[in-house]
């Protein structure tokens, strides 16, 4: 019993001894957690900060500043804009080398680039006997269908057109449009050219059957050229042939002339100009570049020829193909005129016959005979001088009728005996020079003929050099004064579509079109006026005009439409009617939108009342053209619209 109550009271002791034990151990427990999370987050917070800075010390060696750097945990995060993406690249490289790259976050972004500039449009139009074919970048799909509509126009077959253009899908630039439509319309004129076209410019190379066809394309592409487009035009006209192959050339007090010159080549024209420079040549001379040379050293004989006028001091050289006339001045030494003559029988390539001359004129001499002619500015011609026969009267003035017409031949010959052989033969090759001239005259003598006078054509000295040479013969002798009047080229006096808004514009200074009131007919009195324009407008082909009615504002709106439209159509369809080529031209009623003065008073009213001739921009055409293939399936009516405009 007492052992038991003594275990007993033991036990009591030892539970008593557990509970603070128990406490102790727990309180143990949860010190060591907690001492043990502060390691472990100072530990972590050592391994961010040791790996953020051994990652930026690495990107700063990279001179890679923009990079910004922080860690949690174990991940390295890398911030910032990158100046390329290849910059965010290498930055995530160089941090990746440092530590595990998948412990590498890229929250980087990459700066913004600057747009794409536009690319350079461009496009090449070659068009020849065997089609059309295109090639370039034009802006949009849009804008190509326009140009591929146009060309099947011009190719004529869909299998002669060749579109190797591509697109791109920007803007357009400004002045594509203008450049674009103003080419178009200039290539519609050339059968055989390439135009290049880039924005605000246009360059055409082309060809044209004839010198004249080459200056009335220039000067109309010239005259038709966009405000703000930039023109560059080469066209060229296919080599003449020059029968005879001709050149005269006279010195006189020590002055070199050319009468006319021809040449093979451009190098061999350049040292004919060289040999006469030396010879007494001043200011600028044309010689002609044609086919029909009789020799490759057709350069070499004119330059011997040239040196033998200058050794004589005076007189004429004439070649005609491979003949040479040498006439020296009158009376001159004999002994030099022998030296310089075999001089160039010696130099003279083996082709080439040279026949010289000497003239010697005796002291009272008898008068020799003589025929003249003179062409009027009017085209009247006088004929005066000798002649043996009747017949020979009578064949000479029905020839000039039929040079010159036949109510423009006043005949003053006369009979005359003892006149030399062929004399006839000379007067007729003497008017046949006449005429290739706008007026001058004619002097016909047994030695010489002299032609002189004034000419449109630049060729026109040539022109007559080769008539003589032809008609006359070998060694004939002739004196040419053949002056070139840039007046009197019809091609080069046309005049510009500014020039021609200006001078309807002046005749309109004058005089009003009037209209009855209230109507769309003409009155009266506007005939006159609308006969001057259509004068003015047929030596202006080609420009495209829009012929604009305006009205006042009395009325309603919609009338006043109506009414300048007809008023336009009246004077469209009254410039037809006096033989004007209207097919450039347009009738477009305004109504009363657009007033130049005040229409609360009764002058005002008057000058709104108008009708207004204004130039039509290619810019305006093109994109015009532009927007009807916008509209999609509108397109064929759109086209109907603007048939019925052009017809009306």
């Amino acid at each position: 019993m007492t052992l038991r109550t003594s275990l007993s009271s033991a036990g009591s002791k030892l539970s008593a001894l557990r509970v603070p034990l128990n406490l102790a151990m727990i309180v143990a427990f949860v010190s060591a957690a907690i001492l043990s999370a502060v390691a472990a987050y100072f530990s972590s917070l050592a391994v961010e900060r040791a790996s953020a800075a051994a990652v930026r010390d690495a990107l700063d060696d990279k001179k890679m500043a923009w990079v910004e750097v922080y860690a949690e945990g174990l991940n390295v995060f890398l911030t910032g804009i990158a100046p390329q993406e290849s910059d965010r690249f290498i930055a995530l490289s160089v941090a990746g080398s440092v530590v595990d790259s998948a412990r590498v976050i890229d929250n980087m972004d990459v700066q913004a680039s600057v747009a794409l500039a536009a690319p350079k449009f461009s496009i090449e139009i070659l068009r020849n006997d065997s089609g059309v074919s295109l090639i370039g970048l034009v802006p949009e799909e849009n804008n190509r269908q326009v140009i591929l509509r146009r060309m099947r126009s011009l190719a004529g077959d869909d299998e002669k057109l060749s579109d190797f253009m591509e697109v791109a899908a920007h803007p357009v630039p400004t002045g594509w449009n203008q450049a674009l439509g103003f080419a178009i319309e200039a290539l519609e004129d050339l059968p055989r050219a390439k135009v290049s076209v880039e924005s605000g410019a246009v360059t055409i190379t082309a060809m044209a059957e004839s010198p004249e066809d080459k200056i009335r394309l220039e000067n109309r592409i010239s005259s038709r050229t966009p405000a703000g487009v930039s023109l560059d035009i080469s066209i060229s006209s296919p080599l003449p042939v020059i029968t005879p192959f001709t050149l005269r050339a006279k010195l006189e007090d020590d002055e070199f002339q050319f009468d006319s010159c021809s040449a093979d080549t451009t190098a061999a024209r350049d040292e004919i100009l060289a040999a006469a420079s030396a010879a007494g040549l001043s200011g600028e001379a044309e010689c002609q570049i044609g086919l029909g040379v009789p020799t490759p050293r057709w350069s070499e004989a004119a330059k011997v020829s040239i040196a033998a006028l200058k050794g004589l001091g005076g007189g004429s050289v004439t070649i005609s193909d491979a003949d040479i006339s040498l006439v020296s001045a009158p009376n001159m030494d004999g002994a030099r005129f022998d030296r310089v003559v075999a001089q160039a029988k010696k130099d003279l390539p083996d082709v080439f016959t040279l026949h010289a001359t000497l003239p010697i004129i005796e002291d009272g001499e008898t008068q020799i005979p003589e025929f003249s002619a003179t062409l009027s500015p009017e085209g009247l011609v006088q004929l005066r001088g000798k002649l043996g026969t009747d017949l020979s009267r009578t064949t000479i003035r029905s020839y000039a009728q039929a040079r010159f017409g036949s109510d423009s031949i006043y005949d003053a010959t006369r009979l005359a005996e003892a006149l030399p052989i062929g004399w006839a033969n000379r007067v007729m090759a003497g008017l046949d020079a006449l005429s290739e001239l706008h007026n001058g005259a004619m002097n016909v003598t047994p030695d010489l003929i002299e032609i002189s006078g004034q000419s449109g054509r630049q060729d026109a000295g040539t022109r007559v050099s080769q008539v003589l040479a032809l008609k006359l013969g070998d060694g004939a002798q002739f004196d040419l004064r053949v002056t070139y009047n840039e007046a009197l080229n019809p091609l080069a006096s046309l005049p510009t579509p500014a020039e021609c808004i200006a001078d309807i514009q002046a005749t309109q200074a004058d005089g009003k079109i009037v209209f009855e009131p209230g109507k769309g007919a003409l009155d009266s009195s506007a005939g006159p006026i609308l006969d001057q324009i259509a004068e003015i407008l047929k030596a202006c082909s080609g420009i495209r005009l829009q012929i604009q009615g305006h009205t006042d504002s009395q009325g309603r709106e919609s009338m006043n439409q109506a009414l300048s439209q007809n008023r336009a159509q009246s004077v469209l369809a009254a410039l037809r009617e006096r033989r004007v080529l209207t097919g450039n031209f347009e009738a477009v009623g305004y109504g009363e939108s657009q007033p130049i003065a005040d229409n609360e008073t009764e002058e005002g009213r008057e000058a709104n009342r108008r009708i207004e001739f204004v130039l039509l921009a290619e810019e305006e055409v093109s994109e015009a053209e532009v927007a009807t293939d916008a509209e999609g399936s509108d397109t064929a009516e759109t086209e109907e619209e603007e048939t019925e405009n052009v017809e009306n």
